[in-house]
């Protein structure tokens, strides 16, 4: 049943409701979320960033198992920061000595060096297209004319995401399908690519004016919205569909531990918090241990993504002992707001509000 509130946006994706789920990396996405989402009349997204090429093709081709509506699949066109892509010996061993001490507080082992710190993006993009989702959103960068020209060829509508009215102007410019309006009231990653995310801080509701004003593209916006009103906020300041992280995030169909769940449903919300500690790159999230401790000492973590490889497994450690000490806690400031503990619910409850 579709929803008054239909866009352009909505109608070319073949959507019931202007409502999108945020794309979860490092894990956090799975199938079940990202069809029931589809399932439900929105567009459901798997953050695939850190799979390899064949992974990201067994992801779309179970996606597609379970549903045959649209749905879109997310990777990072940046993968590494500066230095990131350092692969040699002395640099994994100064990595080492710094979480060493945190290793061994889980009882675990120094790691072998890997093959890479993050997959690379040009092994996953070829993967993507060939698997061919209906959509293909993207971060930390643009896409080169030729993949978006492949995409175009491909029918697979592309999505990419903005932080600044400059960043939204360049992906117009690179002739992208839709932009997301990232606000920096959102959960999760900051992603922007054209100045450091420290100074690409700005508000939801004022970057979706100012982008529709930059571009005729369909504008998402994203960023401290978590149910209907939110999303009635959005559509009456120019965008075309509104896209929910941290709303998604809490319901059991997505793959995050219980304990952040949990915390996602208490008083520890009120206080979010941007942070380099949690992989390497400024994110949104609620204090724990891991900022607590790395924050102070920023200036010492690798860049990402050797810092995120590194975390990764004490955050698995910590997962695994149903501790929240490495764990990524990640929440956007309308988290206090959360009601509903499944995708189902959640989708429902906007679908009657709106």
């Amino acid at each position: 049943m579709k929803s008054n509130a239909s866009t352009s946006l909505t109608q070319i994706l073949g959507l019931d409701l202007p409502l999108i789920q945020g794309p979860f990396g490092g894990g956090l996405s799975t199938v079940e979320l990202t069809a029931t989402v589809a399932n439900n009349g929105g567009l459901g997204s798997f953050g695939a960033h850190n799979l390899e090429g064949d992974g990201v093709a067994q992801v779309i081709a179970s996606i597609k198992s379970q549903t045959d509506r649209a749905f879109a699949v997310n990777l990072w066109v940046g993968d590494h920061d500066k230095g990131g892509d350092d692969m040699s010996l002395a640099t994994f061993e100064r990595a080492w000595k710094f979480y060493e001490p945190y290793f061994r507080e889980f009882g675990l082992e120094q790691p072998e060096p890997p093959q890479h710190y993050h997959p690379k993006f040009e092994s996953q993009i070829d993967a993507l297209i060939e698997a061919r989702p209906h959509a293909f959103s993207f971060v930390f960068g643009i896409p080169s004319a030729a993949i978006l020209e492949k995409c175009l060829k491909s029918d697979i509508l592309t999505i990419g995401a903005a932080t600044t009215p400059a960043e939204v102007e360049a992906l117009d410019s690179a002739g992208v399908d839709a932009i997301v309006a990232s606000g920096f009231e959102a959960g999760g990653h900051r992603t922007s690519f054209l100045n450091r995310a420290e100074d690409s801080l700005m508000g939801t509701a004022v970057l979706v004016r100012l982008a529709s004003t930059k571009t005729n593209k369909p504008i998402i916006a994203a960023g401290g919205i978590a149910d209907a009103a939110g999303i009635r906020s959005a559509l009456s300041a120019g965008a075309q569909a509104a896209q929910l992280g941290t709303a998604f995030i809490a319901c059991k169909e997505s793959g995050t531990a219980d304990i952040h769940r949990d915390v996602l449903f208490s008083d520890r919300v009120a206080n979010t918090v941007l942070t380099r500690s949690y992989t390497g790159r400024l994110a949104r999230g609620i204090p724990n241990r891991v900022i607590a401790e790395f924050d102070k000492r920023a200036a010492e973590l690798p860049p990402f993504p050797i810092h995120g490889w590194f975390i990764g497994k004490l955050k698995a450690a910590a997962m695994a002992a149903n501790i929240e000490d490495f764990v990524s806690l990640y929440a956007g400031q309308a988290a206090p707001l959360l009601r509903h503990s499944t995708a189902s619910d959640l989708i429902a409850a906007i679908r009657d509000e709106l």
